[in-house]
């Protein structure tokens, strides 16, 4: 199994499901805070590939709901200067194995990349009621 050095916003309702079946899973979770990271262009740019700019956001961020900061109005380099200074808004999790890094938790792709089955102490695939559920929308999105 693998090492997950894993970035979150602590006491985040998602994150803490994600670490739990990342765990399940055999995984060994190293947890950081990614709100007190000292994030530099070059440490934070890598956990988003070759996504577009639109999908490095954290749309519940307060200044992305507010309509202060419009994602699709920007790019690379004011995007990433804007959650250097302001780390909520920053899509979570980030998340390194190795020398790979992936942002947001998309079951398929963290399957394909590292597995997310649990097994039972018999080794037999347990199906976890935490893969069926939505872990990348923030559930305090949906309340007034």
């Amino acid at each position: 199994m693998a090492t997950v050095i894993f970035y979150e916003k602590p006491g985040c309702k998602n994150n803490t499901k994600q670490k739990a079946l990342l765990q399940a899973a055999g995984h060994t979770l190293e947890a950081h805070n990614l709100l007190t990271t000292a994030w530099t262009i070059e440490t934070l740019r890598p956990f988003f590939g070759d996504l577009p700019v639109l999908e490095w956001f954290n749309y519940t961020a307060p200044r992305i709901k507010s309509g202060e900061i419009i994602p699709a109005e920007l790019n690379t380099e004011k995007a990433l200067n804007l959650m250097i200074n302001d780390p909520l808004l920053i899509r979570r999790p980030l998340m390194q194995v190795g020398d790979r890094r992936e942002v947001g938790f998309e079951r398929d792709k963290i399957a394909s990349w590292i597995g997310l089955e649990a097994a039972d102490a018999s080794g037999q695939i347990v199906r976890d009621r935490l893969i069926e559920q939505d872990l990348q929308t923030c559930p305090n999105s949906h309340q007034s």
